[in-house]
């Protein structure tokens, strides 16, 4: 029984401790990109493009790798998916850096984004804004948005050297609206992006010094607006039209210089934010690609992030429970005193319930889970641990869920339950999918589950005491689950 509890209690140390807590959350590969376009999915694999051509392709989301097409070269491009066509704008000169401002962005569709697919086309581009060497705006930097209340297509583009402006385009043809003139909706910032969510607009621009790797002061800010042509006012009422904007994201992390905004919705409630670094320092101050959980606060975005390696209560929003091995309570012994008799012994801090002290009361064999009062238990910690070596998805890496020093893992079974098998094997029923939601909590998804390959299911509780496998709703606590550090 000793050689068993050693073998269990230090089972997992190497494995934890080779894990970068810097790296862990980083996209993997050679996510190598600046001013990437917003993600698009594609055929089962996800796209960015970049400035200068050409960008990036992943098969999860998480490793990327060199080998998305997009001739013109240029620069800042964006991407739509409009019907069963991507639409690609981009930037063929501009910038203002040089001295200049003459520029132009240009449009073109494609039927797939799979470079090896018999699909495979651009149509020629279209010039659809411009600017002149004197003119108080550079045409770059576009951003596209197909509005799901009108159907009608908007672009924005500019440059910290001017307006930041506004046209309409035909969402069939990609070409300007004919007799449609821009609409100045900001200044101090670059890179925008428009965003609609119940009711409001979103203007997301770039703000800060960019292209001075990790000495860059870019900074992503917001506005918001019930008009798509404004104004966008920040949260305290600032317009952006006068350098107003609500801060979203800024440095942190070893990484300095964020910019370049792009949504990505996953599901009902399940949204992400792609961008990039200006300077990755652990990976040589080199532009990086970037994703991280969207959320909504009081009407605004935040930035959110992925669970940090750590150990946990995983507690459900549906009654607030703790997620635990289904064992026998082990009392604690302790020291019984008449609460109204003043206490004439020093006071001596009670010692926590360690796994030692209740490991051979335990099954040797898969323990069931439910849900019950936190009392931090051995049987009620759970250690979170990326498994980067096991793939990932659009903005972490996998992760194992075992209950601390063990290697005991939380693991879906084919009866679509949930349950703690002895031993972690890095089999998919064992790898969890943690996305922040919209609202702050999370929800729990197994990679798959033994007969049921084709289903999404996720971690639910059905009843208070109660966990179990079952379709995602947003709209329902039991879908949602916290990660409290206490």
């Amino acid at each position: 029984m000793i050689m068993k509890i050693r073998n269990i209690i230090y089972g997992t140390t190497v494995s934890f401790a080779l894990v970068s807590s810097t790296n862990a959350y980083s996209q993997t590969g050679e996510p190598y990109i600046h001013d990437p376009s917003t993600i698009m999915e594609c055929d089962g694999k996800y796209y960015t493009f970049g400035t200068g051509g050409g960008g990036l392709i992943s098969e999860d989301g998480w490793s990327w790798q060199p080998g998305a097409v997009r001739p013109g070269g240029g620069a800042a491009p964006d991407a739509i998916k409009i019907g069963d066509r991507y639409l690609i704008a981009y930037s063929a000169t501009g910038g203002g850096l040089g001295g200049g401002h003459a520029g132009k962005v240009l449009t073109m569709w494609n039927k797939t984004l799979d470079p090896s697919s018999p699909d495979f086309k651009f149509t020629e581009p279209i010039e659809v804004a411009h600017s002149l060497d004197d003119e108080d705006c550079d045409a770059i930097d576009a951003g596209l948005l197909l509005d799901p209340t009108t159907g009608r297509l908007w672009l924005s583009y500019g440059t910290y050297f001017g307006f930041i402006r506004l046209v309409e385009l035909d969402p069939a043809t990609g070409a300007r609206v004919e007799g449609n003139e821009p609409i100045d909706i900001a200044i101090d910032c670059e890179a925008t992006d428009l965003m609609y969510r119940d009711g409001w607009y979103y203007l997301l621009g770039t703000h800060g010094t960019c292209c001075d790797g990790p000495n860059s002061t870019y900074n992503i800010v917001v506005g918001r607006s019930r008009n798509v042509t404004g104004p966008y006012i920040d949260n305290i009422g600032r317009d952006m039209l006068q350098g107003g904007g609500k801060m979203l994201l800024s440095a942190g992390n070893r990484k300095t210089g964020p910019g370049h905004f792009g949504r990505y919705i996953e599901d009902d409630g399940v949204e992400k934010m792609s961008f990039h670094y200006e300077a990755d320092f652990d990976r040589g101050g080199r532009s990086v690609l970037a994703v991280l959980p969207l959320l909504w606060e009081n009407g605004w975005p935040v930035a959110g992030e992925p669970v940090k390696e750590g150990v946990y209560e995983i507690e459900s929003q549906r009654h607030g429970y703790a997620l635990e091995l289904a064992v026998d309570f082990v009392r604690m012994p302790h020291k019984m005193f008449r609460f109204w008799e003043k206490a004439e012994a020093p006071v001596e801090p009670l010692k926590s319930q360690t796994l030692e002290d209740v490991i051979d009361t335990w099954p040797e064999g898969e323990i069931n889970v439910r849900l019950g009062d936190y009392m931090f238990r051995p049987h009620q910690r759970w250690s979170v641990q990326p498994a980067p070596e096991y793939g990932g998805y659009l903005d972490a890496p996998y992760y194992k869920i075992l209950i601390e020093g063990t290697n005991r893992a939380l693991t879906a079974t084919a009866e679509a339950e949930v349950t703690a098998a002895p031993e972690f094997t890095g089999a998919p029923e064992q790898l969890w999918r943690i996305e922040q939601l919209t609202d702050g909590t999370y929800r729990i998804m197994p990679k798959s589950v033994p007969g049921h390959e084709s289903e999404q299911l996720v971690l639910v509780s059905v009843a208070d005491s109660t966990p179990s496998l079952g379709r995602f709703d947003m709209n329902s606590d039991n879908s949602k689950w916290r990660f409290r550090d206490r």
